[in-house]
This record gives structure tokens, C-alpha cells and sequence, in this order.
């Protein structure tokens, strides 16, 4: 008897410009992935995501009778399980901070690679976030600029260990799992472990949340 494959993961694709919408389609089916349904504005992608329940969201910022971010709150609301991937032209830390903020697992430019918005969806479908470098560079960069002293009290600090801060720091940098188990010489699994933990202590949703933290708070 064979091993039975994974499930292919499933997406809804919310986008109003037809052929990039349809494109995107078309590249996720090609890598394997389920696109249960596409819409051009929030207010169709809600009722879909209600009927559908798809794993992953794929979400522009700019629809035709809301914004992004407002969809995104609200699709999180008839579907909360469903994790939502931002794909816009914007790169403006307000737009990637409020995306971040109101629940979205990652945050892609239009101009990504294919490959990397096919990446970027196996893992928002797999529980991880993604952020795509260039963005991850653009936005620590900035934070970094306009950071100043923290201004927490030392007894409100979460407490890490030197091999969370380690973690931590690298994640900031934008590092992925593997890219951390091997700068550190652990398993994957242990860091994975770590980046729990972390999240645990900071009280945050996912990595990308923890990054912005980190160079807020004067952590890395």
C-alpha cells in the first residue's frame, strides 16, 4: 500500500485586475495548488472564504469596494483558520505594518518571482509566514531608522535566553528555519521549538510580528 499524498492545500485568490488574477490562478494550479475560487472584490472574497474555507488567501491591497486590510479583518472573522497572504505593488512600511497587524501571515510584491509566490503560499498553507526579502529588508531597514532607545522598564522585557535572542536576531534578518539551524549548527527542529517559545514569551502571532517587535523594542 502506498503512502497516501498530502492533500493539495487550498487558496482563493482575491485580486480585481482580471489577467494578473487569472495568471495567478494559472501558476498556482501548474505547482500543484487547489484554487478553490478567485474574486475581484472583499465583498465576494468574504462570502467565498465563508462557503469555501480555503486554507490560504491570497490578497491584494487595492480592491475596487475595500481595502486589503479591511478584508483581510473580515475574512478572518467567517473564516478564522484561513491564512491570509498579502500580493500588492505597495511597499510602504504603513501598508506592511497594517497588513501584519490585522493578520496576515506574509506579505509578497507583485513583482515577486513566480517561484516565490508559489513558495509563499505552501507556506501560509503549511502554518508558516513569508515575507519576501526584498519587503523584509525594505521594512527592518526603516524600523531600524526610526527606532529609538526602548522605552520598556527592564521588568516588563520578556525574559529570553541567549540562544532565543540568537534566534531572534536571525529571524530579523530575515533568515528562514533551515538557514537558522545551520548558521547555529542545531536541528531544524530545535529551532522551531526556539521560534515558539519565542512567540510564546512575546505574545505574538508569527515570526514576521516577532521581527518588527525585536527591532521596536531594541531586542537585536
Amino acid at each position: 500500500m502506498h503512502a497516501q499524498e498530502a492533500a493539495a492545500p487550498s487558496v482563493i485568490v482575491v485580486e480585481d485586475h482580471h489577467l494578473f488574477r487569472e495568471g495567478v490562478c494559472d501558476l498556482l494550479r501548474e505547482h500543484g495548488v487547489d484554487v478553490v475560487a478567485a474574486a475581484a472584490t472583499a465583498g465576494d472574497a468574504i462570502g467565498l472564504a465563508a462557503e469555501t474555507k480555503p486554507e490560504v488567501a491570497l490578497m491584494d491591497l487595492n480592491l475596487p469596494d475595500s481595502t486589503g486590510i479591511d478584508a483581510t479583518m473580515r475574512l478572518r472573522i467567517v473564516s478564522p483558520l484561513t491564512r491570509v497572504l498579502i500580493l500588492t505593488v505597495s511597499a510602504s512600511e504603513a501598508d506592511i505594518t497594517s497588513a501584519l497587524q490585522a493578520g496576515a501571515c506574509g506579505y509578497l510584491l507583485k513583482d515577486s518571482p513566480p517561484e516565490e509566490i508559489v513558495a509563499a503560499t505552501l507556506a501560509a498553507a503549511a502554518g508558516h509566514s513569508f515575507l519576501s526579502p526584498r519587503v523584509a529588508a525594505l521594512l527592518l531597514d526603516r524600523l531600524r531608522e526610526s527606532s529609538t532607545a526602548p522605552e520598556l522598564p527592564d521588568d516588563l522585557i520578556p525574559t529570553l535566553s541567549d540562544r532565543e535572542l540568537e534566534v531572534l536576531s536571525l529571524i530579523a534578518a530575515g533568515k528562514e528555519n533551515n538557514e537558522i539551524a545551520e548558521h547555529l549548527v542545531i536541528s531544524q527542529h530545535t529551532v522551531k521549538n526556539h521560534v515558539s517559545g519565542i512567540l510564546v514569551k512575546l505574545e505574538l502571532e508569527n515570526r514576521i510580528q516577532a521581527a518588527v517587535y525585536a527591532v521596536r523594542n531594541g531586542l537585536v
